[in-house]
């Protein structure tokens, strides 16, 4: 296995027609971390090791990519290719769910099930930035983190990266929790373009149930949140979040 990942068990899940490999350790209330492009880095990995240490039990599903494998130009290039190809992302499309939020549902719901708790943790990054929102759907997910959402990509006139990635009725589920209590936190640099108006959308959807981290950024490349732009506070800010909602006071 490869080194950044030692301690972690790998194993797979199979659910609404996708099958994935995963990645498991830590213990207590349990927490999905779904990986950006191009796939579970070295950062990813140091972020999850946090989450862990936080007191949960983290799962790191592999959508795409090589575990472990550092960031670069043609890794890159692979993986979005990947992405702008496979049935399980709805990449380009406005109002849709991505097919692979079922199997991320049947994850959390199979994760809640053998580790208890009042619930399960998400957080996406990047092109899987909104998925913890498309989990909201089920009442399990009580701590969706929205890391720098990017998808569908917002791309062409009249393309300014509003849109959700969320068909019109699981919307509606996922306003309707809001408004019963179900917080969402997001995390942004403001200068970040692939996240376009989506904070508006949010905003809009979620109501005060949106808490909004809007980081300045210092350069262009500003992206990653919690990885590769790392911010210490916000990732503070995310474990506390975890802790607020998953652990016993």
């Amino acid at each position: 296995m490869v080194e950044v990942l030692s301690g972690w068990t790998k194993d797979s899940f199979t659910a609404a027609g996708f099958t994935r490999d995963t990645y498991r350790r830590g213990s207590g209330p349990g927490v999905i971390v779904v990986h950006e492009i191009p796939g579970i880095t070295p950062k990813v990995a140091e972020f999850a090791n946090d989450v862990v240490a936080a007191g949960f039990t983290v799962m790191m599903p592999s959508l795409f990519g090589s575990p472990g494998k550092e960031p670069g130009g043609v890794y890159l290039a692979q993986s979005m290719a990947k992405v702008c190809i496979s049935r399980e992302f709805t990449h380009w499309a406005l109002d849709q769910t991505s097919p692979i939020i079922s199997w991320l549902r049947a994850l959390a719901r199979s994760l809640h099930q053998e580790c208890g708790g009042p619930g399960v943790g998400a957080i996406g990054m990047c092109f899987s930035g909104g998925f913890a929102l498309g989990m909201m759907v089920d009442e399990v997910m009580v701590a969706p983190v929205l890391s720098q959402p990017s998808m569908p990509f917002a791309v062409g006139k009249g393309r300014r990266g509003a849109d959700l990635n969320l068909s019109p009725d699981d919307a509606l589920a996922v306003a309707q929790r809001a408004s019963e209590g179900c917080q969402v936190l997001g995390l942004r640099f403001t200068g970040d373009k692939l996240v376009g108006t989506r904070f508006d959308s949010l905003r809009a959807l979620l109501g005060d149930a949106f808490i909004a981290v809007d980081l300045p950024s210092a350069s262009p490349k500003d992206h990653s949140v919690l990885t590769e732009q790392r911010d210490e506070p916000s990732v503070r800010r995310v474990l506390d979040f975890l802790s607020a909602k998953l652990l016993p006071a």
